[in-house]
């Protein structure tokens, strides 16, 4: 009976000891990670495959800005070109001012639970006066049916697959609403209404190889999958009213004053901040030759448009170089309100931040494509669209640099590689604030740098803990007060992991790089990102990303025991880590020796494909003071207490 129990005991002891961990190297390392095989359409290697194939959409667009009724009428013409192999029948398009109905699924949901995407008002959304279309020489004026914020159009014959193209005119009106979700609105100032116009003409839903039409409502924190083309819009308002929009302005010398549009040339050519609208001109009372300015842009290779509009501007501007000896320009505009820092740490700034922000990613990552790149200080927080951004009229310092940066940042995370957001937020928030991270220690030798470890309990417990939604959650499913780190700092830290730990910056930037050149102006999904990835660093990757994406697993290495070899310090040392939670990593160790000497070991992730332990020999020469894993504390490790061993005294 006592060795009955005894042997229990010792059977009870094992068992313990071995379910202190939570790790499964089956489970971590198992071989099917991609759901499907290349095709076609997306080479296995994560590239566009030989049959790759996208629609098109082209929009000519012609609006007026009311300032009395504060509401925008307008005409779009969309040329929508079929490249799929179907025939379609219909065509949905997106009408997300409909979110500010009160009868929305946004209102109903969103709005009701509050927070940043909850509507400050109602409107009646996008009012659809008339439509018509023109396919085969023929014009007729299709059936329709508005559900929420997507507008299904029924054709009168099928269009064609493999190039077919349908033109659309539709006649649209809206009203603008104070805030609108935080993505657009209008603010007054002390000088007049600041006027953020976005998600305001009907836009094409894409149509792709992956799920067909892409019909998810806009309902608030998910934002935007659009098609490319080309597009060509004006604005008209009062003459006092100053413009900025998306893309290239055709026509300052018919907007601007004849001084103005001189420093608005001006400013194309020179690398210092040229005022182009001063506060003196908002002044200006001398009376007006024209009741109404038309002002026309263009802009090439675009998924969207935004504009703002306000006699309260001012404007500056300054060239941007690019690396290919292309010039942009960076523009800002903004109202006095946001002149009023002591320092002139504040808007005053803006187009310096904004040509430092372009030329940092166009020489690391991918060139800027457009003619312009644009800041508008109002009341949107911080919002995104390709060639213009909305930040807040009252950031400064480093929250204008932050927000500034972020939003420009977005132009390669979803303006050029054009994610589907709607769904996958950690591919566009995440990545990009990626890219912040070095764009921020690169300006001005780190004048806004904020020192962040990715060690720290508290940030680790803040983007592992299990109150945390996993990143593969579509952005209106994760809970809100989740959703900055699901979609922001955890894939941030992610990709920074990647880098530095596991592929080390040459490797990962060359591969980073190459994910940006073959979805430029693309529709990647979340596979191909994972294939080129693993592809174009070489390096099996299902591991880490079944880890950090598809799961919300922990990493929680351990030093477990210091022992001498034949119990002489002198003859070596064997050292037993312990992989205590589900996520495996590369572990680098630290042992320190009493007489001084120092080794620093980098071991493979491999140590954990067969087991939660991993013994290993350390040539010592005497005693061992001190083993500390993760001495440079780059991994989110869940428990830092047991990452080290000293020598008791």
């Amino acid at each position: 009976m006592k060795k009955f129990l005894l042997g229990s005991l010792c059977l009870v002891a094992v068992i313990l000891s071995t379910a202190q961990s939570n790790y499964d190297p089956k489970e971590a390392f198992h071989p099917q990670f991609y759901p499907y095989p290349g095709n076609d359409f997306r080479s296995a290697s994560g590239e566009p495959g030989p049959k790759y194939w996208q629609n098109r959409a082209d929009y000519k667009i012609n609006c007026t800005l009311d300032t009395v009724k504060h509401s925008v009428t307008g005409e779009v013409e969309v040329i929508y070109t079929n490249n799929s192999p179907d025939n379609l029948k219909f065509l949905w398009l997106q009408l997300d001012q409909n979110i500010y109905r009160q009868d929305s699924r946004g209102s109903t949901t969103t709005t009701q639970t509050g927070g940043r995407w909850a509507n400050g008002e109602f409107t009646e959304g996008q009012v659809i006066q008339s439509i018509s279309a023109e396919y085969n020489g023929k014009k007729f004026a299709p059936k329709y049916i508005t559900n929420d914020t997507r507008m299904q159009v029924w054709l009168q014959e099928a269009l064609k697959s493999a190039g077919g193209k349908i033109k659309l005119n539709i006649r649209f009106e809206f009203t603008v609403p104070v805030y609108g979700t935080d993505r657009m609105g209008r603010l007054e100032t002390k000088n007049g209404w600041v006027y953020e116009i976005a998600q305001w003409f009907p836009r094409m839903c894409v149509y792709d190889d992956i799920q067909g039409w892409n019909v998810l409502p806009y309902v608030g924190a998910g934002e935007f999958y659009l098609e490319y083309g080309d597009i060509e819009y004006t604005v008209t308002a009062p003459a006092n009213i100053a413009v900025v929009g998306s893309g290239e302005l055709l026509n300052p010398q018919e907007c601007f004053s004849a001084e103005q549009a001189k420093k608005y040339n001006d400013s194309k050519n020179s690398d210092k901040t040229v005022t182009v609208r001063s506060e003196k001109d908002i002044a200006d009372k001398t009376p007006l030759k024209k009741a109404n300015s038309t002002w026309r842009f263009k802009i090439q290779n675009t998924r969207d448009v935004a504009w703002a509009a306000s006699k309260a501007f001012i404007i500056d501007a300054a060239r941007i170089n690019l690396p290919s000896g292309k010039k942009s320009l960076a523009v800002s505009a903004y109202p006095v309100e946001s002149t009023k820092e002591r320092k002139g740490n504040d808007w005053r700034r803006s187009t310096e931040f904004v040509k430092a922000s372009i030329e940092h990613y166009s020489n690391k990552w991918y060139e800027y494509p457009y003619a312009a790149a644009t800041n508008v200080a109002g009341i949107v927080g911080g919002m995104e669209y390709p060639g213009i951004v909305f930040c807040h009229y009252m950031a400064t310092g480093t929250s204008l640099w932050g927000v500034t940066d972020h939003e420009f940042g977005h132009i390669w995370f979803p303006m050029i590689v054009g994610s589907n957001e709607r769904k996958y937020a950690w591919m566009d928030e995440g990545f990009n604030t990626f890219i912040n991270g070095l764009s921020t220690e690169a300006f001005n030798k780190g004048e806004f740098k904020i020192r962040s470890e990715a060690g720290s309990l508290y940030t680790v417990r803040s983007t592992f803990g299990d109150h945390v939604d996993a990143l593969f959650n579509t952005p209106d499913v994760i809970k809100e007060n989740s959703l900055g780190t699901s979609a922001y700092s955890k894939p941030a830290m992610m990709l920074n992991v990647l880098r530095d730990v596991v592929l080390g910056p040459e490797r990962f930037d060359a591969a980073f790089r190459e994910y940006i050149n073959r979805w430029a102006f693309k529709h990647p999904s979340p596979w191909d990102f994972f294939h080129t990835m693993e592809n174009a660093a070489g390096e099996d990757l299902g591991w880490f990303f079944r880890g950090w994406v598809l799961n919300n697993w922990k990493i929680d290495q351990a030093v477990s025991s210091v022992k001498y070899i034949e119990n002489i310090p002198e003859k070596g040392s064997e050292i037993t880590l312990s992989n205590e939670e589900k996520m495996p990593m590369p572990a680098t160790v630290l042992v320190k020796e009493a007489n001084g000497k120092e080794h620093k070991l980098n071991l493979p992730v491999e140590i954990w494909q067969r087991g939660s332990e991993w013994k290993f020999e350390v040539p010592t020469t005497s005693e061992i003071k001190e083993v500390i894993l993760d001495p440079d504390r780059k991994l989110p490790d869940w428990n830092r207490d047991n990452n080290k061993w000293k020598k008791a005294f």
